[in-house]
């Protein structure tokens, strides 16, 4: 009974507001239509009961939003991985052959203590505590700090490793672009690449997803012979019989800037500060 006291006490206070409230709208309602008084009382009324829909509305949607965001990252990742066309079925393809780990960038283990369906690396990368800054000349990929885990996905087939797909992102000419990066099980040679999320111009650094320019990356090598991350674009187009052309793909036609963001993204993400201390052990271990 103690609710429902205190429900009583909260009406009875707000009886008297209810009661001007009727007597305002009374005296309102019986204005001229062409008083300026009942035209913003009228507007703001409008205005209030449109407010509260949206608001209703975006509660209401948040979780089909959140499940849309959700089925769409595992579209994408299915994607990258070679494992998607018109007739999948993209949960049961994605939970019978993703697995996803966490990662310790600084030492490359798994991180086993953590719920990884729930980590997210982008907010995680704005929290200070998740997060460490980037130093100023080891930032090339402009994006100031970074989670200190890591979410991967293996793609598998039984107890296997097929393929390691790596988060990736970096700034280009607009935009920070936010991606994926597919590597065969040996860590070092490409199978795909995409970007779910970018601004770049249309026709130009837009071209990031371009079917046709993303198959130039497959069989490529990212690291030298001395282990330094290798990959990159260059300006035109690669020729095939020239040395160290396994570490280039054909730059983005009128898109210099963006074009090198990507290098610079790359480089980053296969470097000390990204995924090289993981992808030697995953090495050693294959």
């Amino acid at each position: 009974m103690p609710n429902e006291n205190k429900k009583s006490e909260f009406l009875e206070k707000l009886n008297p507001y209810v009661e001007k409230f009727k007597v305002y709208r009374d005296k309102v309602l019986a204005l001229n239509n062409d008083s300026l008084e009942k035209t913003v009382a009228i507007a703001l009324s409008i205005c209030f009961v449109c407010a509260i829909l949206v608001s209703f509305s975006a509660v209401a949607l948040k979780p089909l939003q959140i499940a849309n965001k959700a089925y769409d990252m595992k579209r994408n990742i299915l994607d990258v991985a070679g494992l998607l066309d018109e007739d999948t079925d993209v949960d049961q393809a994605f939970d019978s052959q993703i697995e996803a780990k966490l990662v310790d960038l600084e030492t490359g283990e798994y991180v086993e203590n953590m719920d990884v369906d729930a980590y997210d690396q982008r907010k995680a990368a704005k929290d200070p505590e998740l997060s460490v800054e980037i130093p100023k000349e080891r930032d090339i990929a402009h994006i100031k700090r970074k989670a200190k885990i890591a979410k991967v996905y293996l793609v598998k087939e039984g107890d296997k490793i097929k393929s390691i797909i790596l988060p990736i992102h970096g700034y280009g000419l607009w935009s920070t672009m936010y991606g994926f990066l597919a590597l065969e099980a040996d860590g070092k040679t490409v199978q795909s690449i995409n970007f779910y999320d970018q601004a770049e111009t249309p026709g130009l650094g837009g071209e990031v997803v371009n079917p046709n320019w993303r198959a130039l990356w497959r069989g490529k090598k990212v690291y030298d012979e001395s282990g330094e991350p290798a990959l990159a674009l260059v300006k035109g187009t690669v020729d095939p019989n020239k040395p160290g052309a396994e570490f280039q793909v054909d730059g983005l036609a009128g898109a210099t800037l963006t074009s090198v963001g990507v290098s610079n993204m790359i480089r980053f993400w296969l470097g000390r500060d990204g995924f090289a201390s993981y992808l030697e052990k995953v090495r050693k271990q294959s």
